[in-house]
């Protein structure tokens, strides 16, 4: 194929089919951690996995909904990489109550923490601090991975602050429970301790320096038992709430306890909620295209998430390229801001000539009526103390002198406003394009959604593709021509395809989950459920803070 053949047309239901067929695999590379030969050491010292202790700790038959599947892809593969950043976290349910769950894979580097790994876990308490869920942290890990130590020790969000963490969740009355079930050294014997109730397993190791570290640092020999074994810390050091004789029994220690837990008050809009009612189906993959070529209503995304597929739109004549209203999900209720993907033609004012005029508005571009529109229906989402549901697929602000004229950045920043200051909880679904200042308005991460997913549709981005690869390319050129080097059309076109190959890397949606960029990525046909338990999660916290919008443009 030449670069002057135009491009293969693969059908949607191929793209979508290959899409998600390379997803399940890619998962489940993921998931077998530091392979089978790890895990059969794992095996020989009589533990189970990370994967399997949390099989036999959440409830049976219930889901794990697994988060930040994809940390560390694709990063430090000059070590032997880290998949799932040597952690496992995720919402299980336990004793018919959703915990966080937080446990280390010792099959990868011993369960080192890698910088990925502390951010992992910090997302995975931050989570169960805003929504109050009780945590449960299952330990076997070496400590701080050492050749890497300055990436992972002194700053804000680096490894200190995950006991920062454990002492304001103890504060806030969020239980936490730890299991060692392996190793758990230097600063990492923090962690558990800091827990409400300790559970340790005979052959395990608690200890601020192994045995080889003391020797260097005092000369003491000492073996791991007498300096940190299960039997010490219950009997002489009283560190040791329980001490099991293996994984199992410690497992069903944690169950035994977490049943005895009290459960408060939900939040006050989950005191609402209604019989659940089936949504109607659709397969969502034949309604959204891979690509985002395809144009679709997106009122028919959100009634195939809705019970009974109701929703209420609200100002439906209005601002339409972000669709906005109210609904149920899972019985809850919820506020949808959507992009909308149609092409909307648009009625204006007269501006003094005689009838109406009209324009084309693209779906996706955020015009100066949508920004209101969305703005306003925050505020409204806020007062009726209705979590938010984002529905992203966004290319971005309309730019152009007619858009700045009517005030563009003003609205924009309002609606930008709206989402920084709501108190409600707020989740986020990317379905296609989070792009610009698009991913801003849309509640992108740096907005503190509860919790935020994305389609392996998803592109994140300053910019989309083949934009970028083309300011990049000036950039690069003008470097090049500053430094007396004029590029003949050869070079000029592998340098583009350069330059794209990376940004289109760059722009998959494993390479934002790899960063924690989102909090995991889910097949279209998994979102009603996901959402609905999300809602479940969020719904622990019955506290709402006063909402306030500070300066507010009009």
């Amino acid at each position: 194929m030449t670069s002057s053949d135009p491009p293969v047309q693969v059908p949607v239901a191929s793209a979508w089919t290959d899409a998600l067929a390379r997803l399940a695999a890619d998962q489940a590379r993921v998931r077998a951690g530091g392979g089978p030969r790890a895990q059969q050491r794992q095996h020989e010292k009589s533990r189970l996995t990370a994967r399997e202790r949390i099989a036999r700790l959440v409830d049976e038959g219930t889901v794990f909904d697994e988060l930040m599947t994809f940390a560390g892809w694709g990063m430090y593969e000059e070590v032997g990489g880290c998949p799932s950043g040597g952690t496992v976290t995720g919402i299980g349910r336990i004793q018919g109550r959703p915990w966080m769950i937080v446990a280390n894979d010792a099959t990868v580097k011993a369960g080192a923490f890698f910088p990925i790994t502390a951010k992992k876990v910090i997302r995975a308490q931050t989570i169960a601090l805003e929504n109050h869920l009780p945590v449960v942290y299952l330990v076997d890990s070496a400590g701080v991975y050492l050749p890497m130590q300055d990436e992972i020790f002194p700053d804000q969000d680096d490894f200190g602050r995950v006991f920062y963490l454990n002492a304001r969740m103890s504060a806030r009355g969020v239980p936490q429970i730890a299991a060692i079930m392996g190793n758990c050294v230097a600063g990492g014997a923090y962690l558990p301790v800091m827990c409400d109730t300790l559970i340790m397993t005979e052959g395990s190791g608690l200890y601020l320096a192994g045995p080889a570290l003391v020797k260097a640092a005092i000369g003491q020999v000492v073996d791991s038992e007498e300096l940190g074994g299960a039997a010490m810390h219950a009997g002489i050091a009283g560190t040791v709430d329980y001490r099991e004789p293996d994984d199992d029994a410690a497992l069903a220690r944690v169950r035994s306890l977490a049943d005895l837990y009290a459960r408060g008050e939900v939040a006050l809009w989950a005191r609402r909620r209604a019989e659940v009612r089936a949504a109607p189906e659709r397969d969502l993959t034949g309604l959204v295209g891979f690509d985002g070529s395809k144009t679709y209503d997106v009122r028919d995304l959100i009634t195939a998430l809705t019970d009974g597929g109701e929703f209420h739109e609200f100002k439906a004549e209005y601002g339409e390229t972000i669709v906005c209203g109210f609904a149920r999900v899972g019985g809850y209720p919820v506020g949808f801001v959507a992009n909308q993907r149609m092409v909307i033609k648009k009625k204006l004012k007269s501006g003094g000539e005689p009838g109406l005029r009209t324009r084309i508005e693209v779906g996706g571009v955020i015009y100066g009526d949508s920004a209101d529109k969305a703005a306003r229906f925050i505020l409204d989402a806020n007062q009726a103390g209705v979590p938010l549901v984002f529905l992203s697929d966004v290319t971005g602000f309309l730019v152009g002198r007619d858009s700045e004229q009517e005030g563009i950045i003003r609205r924009g920043a309002k609606l930008v406003n709206a989402v920084s200051n709501s108190v409600v909880p707020k989740i986020t679904v990317i379905t296609g394009g989070s792009f610009g200042a698009g991913n801003y308005a849309m509640n992108g991460k740096a907005y503190s959604p509860r919790f935020l997913f994305a389609w392996p549709s998803a592109k994140y981005a300053v910019m989309s593709g083949n934009a970028a690869a083309k300011t990049l390319l000036d950039i690069q050129l003008a470097a090049l021509k500053r430094g007396g080097h004029e590029p003949d059309d050869e070079e000029l076109q592998a340098l583009y395809h350069e330059v794209k190959a990376k940004y289109d890397t760059e722009l998959d949606p494993r390479y934002a989950a790899a960063r924690l960029w989102v909090d995991e990525i889910i097949p279209p046909n998994d979102t009603r459920e996901r959402l609905i338990r999300a809602l479940e999660a969020c719904a622990q916290n019955p506290v709402q803070e006063e909402f306030k919008v500070g300066v507010f443009q009009v």
